[in-house]
């Protein structure tokens, strides 16, 4: 699946709120990571799997996973020739001491939760490390008892501190340099006992200037009569910072050779991560491990899209039965496109192994690719209509798509003259389901509702709309079609019922009753301003009361046999009768006899200029047949022959 299909379903905003359940960046970074799956097996694993992590949660919320906080960096660390540091040391430790709550944790979970549960025996218990980082490493630093001989050292370095600060107390107490100290304070400066002395008395204290005020009045001398207690100080201090060092090396040896199992308790920490975050967003969806197939099958029961959570219209929908192409129709803003977003979302969703918001009995089926055209897509860099990007976006649909395909089109055939945008809607339909893709659609067009109930394999679907309060209701009816609302609305918002049903007429070539229902003389006076018309303003002036208006013929505008071009596909047919009292005429084309307004018709070559004036037009609007019955009959008369004429 390509990275616009997950872009239009948003599945990215999905990802976004599962990392916000994870508790280490290295679980996070691994749902950043996930993608849909076509392997069956593996899908109802991994659902099973977050089925199991979800009954964990609701015994206990707490599960004890380890932030694992740059634990990855302490083991690449390893090996590397240099010991690790006390920090990293002490992140290990935490590591050993997580793991070994989480075993515990999972130990009375092996009925509830038996395959979770067992990843736990992966993690090994490596006591012995632990017990040397706590013994030796306390407070954040190496303790004084994780060797003998550091013991020693820090008892030496301890009793040398306190003479040196002795020794620099009775200097500063001293009568000699009572004058030249400009405070009498001990300080350190380069890790050495220094005392201030006033500028100008630098001459009178024998010893190193190791650094001066900012002023430049005071400068921080070490007495030469503690030098050599400073130098011995400092031996002891080195010592100590080599046996640390020892120290350290012995602990990273030891945590070497237990690195595969760290490695290894890591990896099962942030497994387990993954797994109870995914099992966390589940329980904050309601949600349910839908059954997977692998025959087109997508039964959904009272689903509902996840990022609108509980206030979104529950969804219910079944496809892949007894047909496998559902064209949805309906007003705008009533739900189809959050309809065609709702299905392939939570495909990718339980492809990717998470549990879908939806009723238990709901069915997914597995699809190599979901091919989709939602949106407008409009480009203005490479300067794309609408219509046209939308093209373009189905060529691409149109060579990807196999059986193992979920396509999903939004307002197909949008965008171009209604007439030749139904002709390229049904074309594109009727391909994709050749293709044998599992197809979902909504469109405008009526035509296309006829079309879905004629040809097998399709259905008609339809958005609820509510006539009493003129909203939508988001809800999908499946098995039928969408009804016109703009007649309903009209009539419902006080349009005169003559002019809706004029409307209709023009619009189905049928006639249908329209009543308002009402029988408020006020409201009837009101309506009937919308059809008086001034009578010397009208164009045709009015008959007597009593008197038929006279329809006048229809004008000639064409003759029997003119040749004539048709507007609306470019083809030529040749005049058979007419007109009627509409203007229509009947038109031969390739053989077949249908009905043309005059308006969707051009001369192109008039009957005069093709054939003699005695010319039998039988031979071109009659079949051979017939002709040669009708000779018979004019000769003599047969019993039972008859003349079959198209209507």
């Amino acid at each position: 699946m390509n990275e616009k299909t997950f872009e239009i379903l948003e599945f990215h905003k999905i990802i976004e709120v599962l990392v916000g359940f994870a508790l280490t960046e290295e679980g996070k970074r691994e749902l950043r990571k996930l993608v849909p799956s076509s392997n069956k097996r593996q899908i109802e694993m991994r659902l099973d799997e977050v089925g199991e992590a979800v009954a964990i949660l609701e015994k206990s919320s707490s599960v004890p996973i380890h932030s694992l906080d740059g634990i990855e960096t302490v083991l690449s660390g390893m090996n590397k020739g240099v010991p690790l540091r006390v920090d990293q040391l002490t992140k290990l430790y935490y590591l050993i001491e997580e793991c070994r709550k989480l075993k515990a944790f999972m130990k009375d979970k092996e009925f509830t939760a038996p395959r979770v549960s067992s990843y736990v025996h992966s993690i090994e218990d490596i006591p012995l490390l632990a017990d040397e980082i706590n013994r030796c490493i306390r407070q954040g630093r190496v303790d004084d008892y994780a060797s003998k001989e550091l013991l020693r050292i820090r008892k030496q370095i301890s009793i040398q501190e306190d003479r040196l600060k002795d020794k620099v107390q009775s200097i500063l107490k001293s009568a000699k340099y009572k004058n030249c100290l400009q405070e009498s304070i001990v300080s350190q400066r380069q890790g050495r006992y220094v005392i201030p002395v006033k500028k100008e008395y630098k001459g009178k204290v024998r010893g190193d200037v190791l650094d001066m005020s900012a002023s430049g009045a005071t400068l921080y001398i070490e007495p030469e009569e503690v030098k050599a207690q400073q130098e011995q100080l400092m031996y002891c201090q080195l010592e100590e910072e080599k046996e640390i060092e020892q120290i350290l090396w012995e602990l990273t040896g030891l945590a070497q050779a237990y690195e595969p199992q760290l490695k290894l308790a890591v990896e099962t920490m942030i497994y387990y991560d993954v797994l109870f975050a995914k099992a966390k967003y589940s329980r904050s969806i309601r949600g349910i491990s839908p059954a997977i197939n692998e025959e087109h099958r997508i039964l959904l029961k009272n689903a509902v899209h996840p990022l609108l959570g509980s206030g979104a219209v529950p969804l219910t929908l079944a496809i892949g039965e007894d047909y496998h192409a559902l064209l949805i129709t309906g007003p705008n803003t009533g739900g189809k496109t959050v309809t065609l977003k709702t299905v392939g979302l939570l495909t990718v969703m339980a492809q990717c192994g998470l549990h879908i918001p939806a009723d238990p009995g709901s069915e997914i089926s597995i699809f190599q690719q979901i091919l989709l055209d939602i949106g407008d897509g409009q480009s203005l860099e490479q300067n794309l209509s609408t219509f046209s990007s939308h093209i373009t976006n189905i060529i691409g649909i149109l060579k990807e798509t196999n059986d193992h395909t979920l396509v999903l089109l939004d307002e197909l055939g949008s965008g171009t003259d209604p007439g030749e945008g139904m002709g390229l809607a049904t074309v594109i339909l009727e391909q994709l389901y050749e293709k044998g893709a599992t197809l979902l659609a909504t469109t405008h067009f009526s035509e296309i509702k006829q079309f879905a109930e004629e040809r097998e394999g399709f259905i008609n679907g339809s958005m609820e709309f509510d006539l009493e309060s003129l909203k939508p209701t988001y809800r999908l009816i499946v098995g039928k079609g969408g009804e016109s609302q703009a007649f309903s609305i009209a009539l419902k918002l006080g349009m005169h019922p003559a002019l809706i049903e004029k409307a209709h007429r023009i619009t189905y070539r049928e006639e249908h009753p329209y009543s308002h229902g009402s029988s408020d003389p006020a409201f009837l006076r009101e309506m009937e301003k919308q059809v008086i018309v001034n009578k010397y303003k009208k164009r045709n002036r009015m008959k007597p009361a009593g008197q038929k208006e006279e329809k006048l013929p229809a004008k000639k505008l064409f003759q029997k046999g003119d040749n004539v071009k048709l507007s609306a596909t470019g083809e030529f047919g040749i005049v058979y009768e007419g007109p009627d009292d509409r203007g229509n005429y009947i038109v031969q084309v390739k053989g077949v006899k249908q009905s043309m307004s005059h308006k969707r018709l051009t001369l192109h070559v008039p009957a005069s200029e093709l054939y003699p004036d005695d010319y039998d037009f039988d031979i071109i609007f009659n079949s051979k047949e017939n002709r040669k019955k009708a000779n018979l009959m004019n000769r003599k008369h047969v019993e039972g022959l008859a003349i079959d004429h198209e209507e």
